[in-house]
């Protein structure tokens, strides 16, 4: 006979496996006697488990659903299952439910035995993802943030700002923030005596992480904060002929801010890791417009028109 603690985890297993078990076969499965099982499924009523039972030769027991979620036992297919899909949801292509997937997949994959890791690892490799963010975050990296942060555990990690300068950072981790666009971590700059917002796409977290720290108040932030123009390469101006409330319904929040000048013209204030993005929604605005900065966008824009010049002239 199995002691008493294995036996209710393979009670919890079958009953979470099949919609209903007689008392009959659930005793032939744990090879013990019905007044056993019912002895077992006490005790897992006492742990907080909602098993039903219905009485009769047509009745049996049933795990049914209750007032809070107890613990779930999953097999290897299924672990994988789920451990795919939390990636995925939290690399947004699911809105809403980013951050929470986070927490799940930091639960799930600090049990995860490496056979299982290794197969969701390769799995998500071959598997193409539709998710909106054009800068995709490795779901391991996120997962040891999440877990550093939880745990209140000091990170160290590899970074690189928009410019391309790297250097490494010691951080108190407190907070994930997912814009529905980018993943950014709030954090306490142990070095520089300072918060910090990294984005998480740029950081490369090393695999220990460092001593404890107590928790900080965290400032209060605007989810505007973290959009990702204001963390791009170019940061850029333009003034735009046309009203702002125009301008303000067609610029998601994510591309930039939109000032008004006058009844007839605003100006934005966006960014762009690539100067040719910033020309690509200029140009899908369909207004005139005056680049103040960068320069280097008056350069791309130029080089731009020179080369539509000699198209057109062949």
């Amino acid at each position: 006979m199995l002691p008493t603690s294995a036996r209710l985890l393979k009670l919890l297993s079958l009953l979470q496996a099949h919609r209903e078990w007689s008392g009959g076969d659930l005793a032939t499965r744990l090879e013990v006697d019905v007044r056993t099982v019912r002895r077992d499924v006490a005790k897992l009523r006492a742990l907080g488990y909602p098993v039903h039972a219905a009485p009769g030769v047509a009745g049996g027991y049933q795990l049914g659903a209750g007032a809070k979620m107890p613990p779930l036992l999953l097999d290897d297919e299924e672990a994988v299952a789920v451990a795919l899909g939390l990636r995925t949801a939290a690399g947004g292509s699911i809105t809403g439910i980013e951050e929470s997937s986070v927490r799940a997949l930091a639960k799930l994959e600090q049990v995860l035995p490496s056979r299982l890791r290794r197969r969701v690892n390769t799995l998500q490799a071959v598997t193409m993802s539709t998710a909106r963010s054009d800068t995709p975050v490795d779901a391991t990296h996120l997962t040891v943030i999440a877990t550093a942060a939880r745990d209140r555990q000091r990170l160290r990690f590899e970074y690189r700002s928009h410019d391309g300068t790297a250097s490494v950072r010691n951080v108190e981790p407190h907070r994930l923030v997912h814009t529905g666009y980018r993943w950014y971590l709030m954090a306490w700059d142990v070095d520089r005596q300072d918060w910090r917002n990294f984005r998480v796409d740029r950081m490369i977290p090393r695999t220990q992480t460092g001593p404890g720290f107590d928790a900080r108040d965290v400032p209060e932030f605007d989810i505007g904060d973290f959009d990702a123009w204001r963390n791009a390469r170019f940061q850029a101006r333009i003034a735009l002929a046309a009203p702002a409330q125009e301008i303000a319904a067609r610029v998601p929040q994510r591309w930039g801010a939109v000032e008004a000048v006058d009844d007839r013209g605003c100006v934005l204030h966006t960014g762009a890791d690539r100067l040719e993005d910033l020309l690509t929604w200029l140009l899908y605005l369909d207004v005139d417009f005056v680049i103040h900065e960068p320069a280097e966008l008056r350069d791309h824009v130029s080089a731009v028109r020179d080369r539509m010049d000699r198209a057109v002239r062949h």
